[in-house]
C-alpha cells in the first residue's frame, strides 16, 4: 500500500459554480436585482438600529460597567429622632446594632456605613460607635453627656 493508490472514504462534493453559464443562468441563484445582487453587498443590521435609538448614558465613561463604583456601600442617614425612640440611656450605637434594631438595613449582605444626622431632639446620653456624625448631631450628644467613638 502506498500514499498514492489509499483513495478517501468520502466523496468531495465542490460547490456548484455559480454565474458562469450553464444550469444557473440570469441571476444565478441571486434572486433579484438591487443591493443584494452586487457583489461585496452588505445589509446593515437591523439590530443597530435598535441600538442607536437607544438613550445613551453620559458621564460615566465610555464603559459604564467599569467606571462605576459598585462595590461601595452606600452611607445610610439616621436622625437623632430615631435614635431617641430606640435606645436607652447609656445604650451604644453602632452599625451593628441599628441593624439588629431594624433602623437601617443590610448593604450587600454586611452593615452598612451610617451617618447619625441632628434632625430630632435627643434627652439621653448615648455612646456611638463606628458610626459618623454631622456637626449639629455631635454637638446635642455631647450637650447631654454622650460620647462618639468614630
Amino acid at each position: 500500500m502506498q500514499l498514492n493508490t489509499i483513495s478517501p472514504r468520502t466523496k468531495t462534493t465542490k460547490p456548484a459554480a455559480v454565474g458562469r453559464g450553464g444550469k444557473r443562468g440570469k441571476t444565478s441563484g441571486r434572486g433579484g436585482k438591487g443591493q443584494t445582487a452586487r457583489a461585496g453587498h452588505k445589509i446593515r443590521p437591523e439590530v443597530r438600529d435598535l441600538i442607536k435609538k437607544l438613550p445613551k448614558r453620559r458621564g460615566h465613561g465610555k464603559n459604564r460597567a467599569r467606571t462605576v463604583r459598585t462595590n461601595r456601600i452606600a452611607v445610610s442617614a439616621v436622625n437623632l429622632a430615631a435614635l431617641e425612640a430606640a435606645y436607652q440611656a447609656g445604650e451604644t450605637v453602632s452599625p451593628a446594632s441599628l441593624v439588629a434594631k431594624g433602623i437601617v438595613r443590610r448593604a450587600k449582605g454586611r452593615a452598612p456605613s451610617v451617618k447619625i444626622l441632628g434632625t430630632g431632639t435627643l434627652t439621653k446620653a448615648l455612646i456611638i460607635k463606628g458610626c459618623a456624625l454631622s456637626d449639629a448631631a455631635r454637638a446635642a450628644l455631647l450637650a447631654k453627656g454622650g460620647s462618639s467613638h468614630d
